[in-house]
């Protein structure tokens, strides 16, 4: 529960969270495969074979949910009557066809979602006239590196509105986290009638065909009763999907009733492979059967492992311009035989206001609605991007029992090292269609957003990758799914202190066994990097490619051709964040347990050899480092041992990543800790060499007394920051790029051997193949690293507080502290995402359908990387996973964000708030709403008959009754949830409840008030509030 002024606030989902984190009740229930010889799997299993071939490992769909181990399957279908088969999945290019990379070319949104999926909303938009297939793999074809990706917004698919938009709607009951309802409504957008077909799938997932199952536990789907449907599953067990008649919309006025299809989940041999299939009915018979009108396609016996009920909205010519067609149906425990289409959706309305309601009190204070909305979806995106994710390494490598053997090269394609792994878990992907998989550091920077709303997920998905079937023996955590040995900038112990500092700061608990536990793993992996990236023992580390892909003048991640050793300043300044990181937790932990002090003095110490080695290689002042003097910036350099040193000047993140290894410690921690603060003593006065050249911020205390642990001294400190706030170097009006604008004009190259490399400054996408194509990170903004830019310079405040003012943007003659830096790169970092003066947003790169038109300028891509000059989305279109840390980012100060382009100071811009917001938000106890509500939808005829109308009037099933005991009345059919009383409210009448919600909100008011006074004091002093959840407290 998120605590206000002292006081536990708890809204309908939270309860929801809280049972599930105690496990009584298991709301989370719900929620490319390559076997080629020579991994190529985009050509190995191409998206002409996805509708006729069985998955081996996982499934998709469009606005698809399953169960936590991907058994049992529910998604959407739609056909136009134009397009050449069903549209069951999303379309894209895959990298070889894309000039660009792999990418998706469809229009699909992630509206809601909340942490116990107790309400999702998506939004497809899909065209009347057919899918530009073809269009699309033809002129990206055409296209090069130096050209703009086609998008299905450039086809003209979408021209005079001529497409629908259907809005996919899930909910949970009150009581039962398997019991889900499913609500579509497509609204025609267009000038005229059209015809449409929704079609709602039931499946399980393939798991008989690979000769690992007895026969007998083959699940089915069959009909139980007139529009009813039963599953069976051995592990499941039964559930039943109730589906409701349609309104109909042709003259008739008659309802569309479902017609059912049946089929089996396997492959289709005889039309990929020429071969013969085991049984007539597979995988591809409801697009045979609907779209080529194959009636013997499907089983007539009504019964398969793969169902499908079909909505056909034609008659008449179709759904009218401006009208919609809804579909509803119930996956349920429940053989119920009658869906009362009322009660139906006001439940779906009941728990999207319990959404909203949670939502706010994420972030109470108040914020434009544009940015409440941005944070929203970047919640939701979070949310719908969590996937179930099976990779077992043996039987991917050596093949099934039923299955012709593999080739033997399977196993030497990639992840031969990794052979105990063993994932069969619910993950956070990094992008739900381009991303099906994990990537380590992504996963770290997920979980800062995620412990906002769910920090027990958060905790799971950092928990895991340190388990022994995810780590390696050798303490090393698995990168990403093409190489798992490849290797990640180590930000896994940061993400786990955050998760568990924002856990504590936003629901008033901590969990220290979680801590415990992962900071024992990781110190096998700190350990790996030691050994494994610091061979000589010189505390300078390798790392290679480090997630940056093309930054550097070589492949990080192959042998350099001049020869020697590439010495990273990104991966020694990786390192030293790693081990600040690492004391941080030993710090926390020995406030419980003394023992930890002693493996924090050893994170102290090896930290301080670190930053001595960032500077003084070898001890001797005369020799040149991976520091340039001149140039005041860190530099990658070849080491061919000894003295024999060459530096390469490229000004790029890899030389603002050293900032990162910061941190201030307490003074109050220090005497609480005395076995730490003598050895800290003991350091200072007998390791004299060391400190003279690397301590001197230990010897002088700083704001509220304060020590100060950095790879980078004061004077560095500055003349990074002359560059990093440079607008013609790294300071875009959105934030910090990846590389110095100045290598736009000055590119530097190298030739070796006749080849010559180069690097400049590339704004938008790469101009190179170079790790695929679908990234780039010469010249583009990303939000990950921009984000922990500015918790390190929030930490160089705590210690430097108002005494250091560094001029932003460089050459302006303004000057500020680093505090109001950091906010004002946050600011920058939103206004590509917030609706400008003009309406338009940056990420949308001057595309007017996205900026002005009333069905899609409040809808949002979060895009992998944003382009340096103009802040246009670029890469992966649901990058939700770091690029949602925006829904952080706004939660800290988007109170104070000004909107995007107007010349008003951020002083000025609080002015306005609190002229204005302030008053007008504490007048009232009302929680804000989703501004724009769905029109009443139509219900079918059944719905509207007499029979089937409520026997209570509306104000009674909708009001109080506290003679009866207060709460509201339980409805026909639904349960109380546990521990309540009959009518779900604990049994507390109704002056009880109004007055507990009564305190609730005072002590919600109280605190927004204290936050906005705190914002305004801070302000009138030039102070600063953030940066409070980074250090360990002795106080906590």
């Amino acid at each position: 529960m998120v605590v206000f002024d002292g006081h536990e606030f708890q809204t309908a989902e939270e309860s929801r969270l809280n049972e599930d984190r105690k496990r009584q009740k298991y709301w989370k229930k719900w929620v490319r495969e390559d076997y080629s010889a020579d991994g190529d799997a985009w050509s190995h299993f191409p998206h002409e074979h996805s509708r006729s071939r069985a998955y081996r490992w996982g499934e998709d769909g469009i606005a698809g949910v399953c169960d936590t181990h991907g058994y049992q399957n529910i998604a959407f279908a739609f056909w136009n009557g134009q397009d050449p088969f069903l549209k069951e999945r999303l379309f894209g290019l895959s990298n070889p066809q894309g000039n660009h990379g792999e990418s998706i070319k469809e229009a699909h949104f992630h509206l809601d979602n909340t942490p116990q999926h107790s309400y999702m909303k998506y939004l497809y938009k899909y065209p009347q006239k057919a899918f530009p297939y073809e269009d699309l793999l033809k002129e990206n074809a055409k296209r090069g590196k130096e050209d703009k990706e086609y998008q299905i917004l450039d086809t003209g698919i979408f021209d005079e509105d001529r497409y629908w938009d259907i809005f996919i709607e899930t909910a949970k009951e009150d009581d039962d986290p398997d019991e889900l309802l499913f609500r579509v409504t497509a609204w025609n957008r267009g000038p005229d009638p059209a015809p449409l077909h929704i079609v709602p799938h039931v499946w399980f997932r393939n798991t008989w065909a690979w000769g690992r199952e007895p026969p007998e536990n083959k699940p089915a789907i069959g009909v139980a009763d007139e529009n009813l449907l039963k599953s069976k599953h051995h592990k499941l067990g039964d559930r039943y999907v109730l589906l409701s008649p349609s309104p109909g919309v042709g003259p008739s006025g008659d309802d569309v009733h479902p017609e059912f299809m049946f089929t089996e989940n396997d492959t289709n041999y005889e039309l990929l492979y020429k071969g013969k299939n085991e049984q007539p009915y597979v995988k591809d018979a409801f697009h045979r059967y609907i779209v080529d009108g194959e009636k013997g396609a499907i089983n007539p016996a009504q019964t398969g492992t793969k169902a499908a009920a079909w909505y056909s909205f034609n008659e008449g010519g179709g759904v009218g311009p401006g009208e919609c067609a809804v579909v509803r149906f119930r996956f349920s425990r429940k053989p119920e035989t009658y869906l009362d289409e009322e009660e139906f959706d006001d439940l779906i309305e009941k728990r999207r206001e319990e959404a909203d309601d949670f939502y706010y009190h994420i972030s109470p204070l108040p914020m434009a609605d544009d940015l409440r909305n941005i944070q929203r979806q970047a919640f939701a995106g979070m949310m719908w991007c969590k996937q179930h994710y099976l990779f077992i390494w043996e039987e991917w490598a050596n093949g099934d029992p039923s299955q012709p053997p593999p080739p033997e090269s399977r196993k030497g394609i990639r992840n031969s090292a990794w052979k105990h792994l063993y994932c069969d878990d619910i993950l956070s992907m990094p992008d739900s269609w381009e991303y099906p998989f994990f990537a380590a550091w992504d996963t770290s920077f997920h979980c800062i957003t995620l412990a906002m709303i769910d920090p027990e997920f958060a905790k799971k998905q950092l928990d895991l990758f340190t388990r022994e079937w995810y780590c390696h023996p050798n303490g090393q955590l698995p990168a990403y799914e093409w190489n798992f040995g490849d290797v990640n900038p180590p930000v896994h112990a940061w993400a786990t202190f955050r998760t568990f500092k924002i856990e504590r700061k936003l629901y008033g608990r901590q969990d220290l066994d979680f801590l415990e536990r992962v900071f024992q793993k990781l110190l096998l992996n700190f350990t790996w990097w030691v050994n494994r990236k610091d061979v000589e023992g010189k505390n300078v580390f390798e790392g290679g490619f480090l997630g940056l892909d093309n930054i550097g003048l070589f492949n990080r991640s192959e042998p350099l051709p001049t020869g020697g050793t590439l010495e990273q300043a990104d991966s020694t300044g990786w390192m030293g964040f790693y081990c600040l990181n690492m004391l941080n937790i030993a710090l926390e932990l020995a406030k419980h347990r003394r023992i930890y002090e002693d493996i924090a003095s050893k994170f102290f110490e090896h930290f301080i050899l670190i930053s001595d080695a960032m500077t003084w290689r070898m001890g001797q002042k005369e020799e040149q480092s991976l520091w340039n003097e001149q140039d005041g910036f860190y530099y990658d350099a070849i080491s061919w041992g000894g003295p024999w040193i060459q530096q390469l000047p490229v000004r790029s993140l890899v030389g603002l990543i050293p900032l990162y290894a910061t941190l201030t410690l307490e003074p109050e921690l220090l005497n609480r800790l005395p076995s730490f603060k003598k050895r800290v003593e003991w350091f200072m006065n007998n390791r004299c060499d060391v400190a003279e050249r690397t301590m001197h911020s230990i010897r002088k205390r700083g704001k509220g007394d304060r020590i100060l642990l950095s790879l980078v001294n004061k004077e560095r400190l500055l003349k990074i920051c002359e560059r990093m706030l440079d607008e013609d170097e790294f300071f875009s009006p959105y934030g910090i790029r990846s590389l110095s604008k100045y290598h736009k004009e000055h590119p530097y190259s190298m030739d070796v051997n006749g080849q010559t490399f180069k690097v400049g400054y590339v704004p938008g996408d790469s101009d190179s193949g170079l790790f695929g194509g679908n990234s780039n990170w010469r010249g583009p903004i990303w939000l990950c690293v921009n984000f922990l830019l500015v918790e390190s310079l929030q930490r160089f405040y705590l210690f430097f507080g108002q005494d250091l003012q560094v001029e932003c943007p460089t050459g302006s003659g303004d000057f500020m502290h680093l505090g109001h830096v950091s906010e004002e790169i946050q600011h920058r970092l939103q206004h590509m995402f917030a609706r400008h003066d003009d309406g338009r947003r940056s990420i949308n790169g001057n595309n007017d359908i996205l900026d002005f038109d009333p069905n899609w300028r409040d809808y949002l891509w979060f895009y992998e990387f944003f382009d340096g000059d103009s802040g246009r989305g670029l890469g992966a279109t649901h990058q939700c996973g770091w690029t949602g840390l925006i829904a952080r980012m706004i939660h800290d100060t988007g109170v104070n964000c000004r909107l995007p382009q107007t010349p008003r100071t951020p002083s000025a811009g609080m002015a306005h708030y609190f002229d204005d917001i302030l008053h007008r938000h504490l007048g009232g106890a009302q929680t804000p709403r989703t501004p724009m509500l769905s029109p009443r939808l139509r219900r079918s005829s059944t719905s509207r008959s007499i029979a089937a109308r409520s026997d209570f009037d509306l104000n009674d099933l909708n009001g109080y009754d506290d003679e009866a005991g207060g709460g509201f009345p339980a409805r026909k059919g639904s349960m109380a949830a546990p521990g309540m009383g009959q009518n779900g409210t604990n049994g507390l009448t109704l002056s009880q409840k109004l007055k507990g919600r009564e305190e609730d909100e005072k002590h919600l008011h109280a605190y927004i008030h204290q936050q906005l006074e705190k914002v305004r004091l801070e302000r009138g002093a030039d102070g600063y509030s953030q940066g409070d959840e980074f250090e360990a407290h002795a106080n906590e």
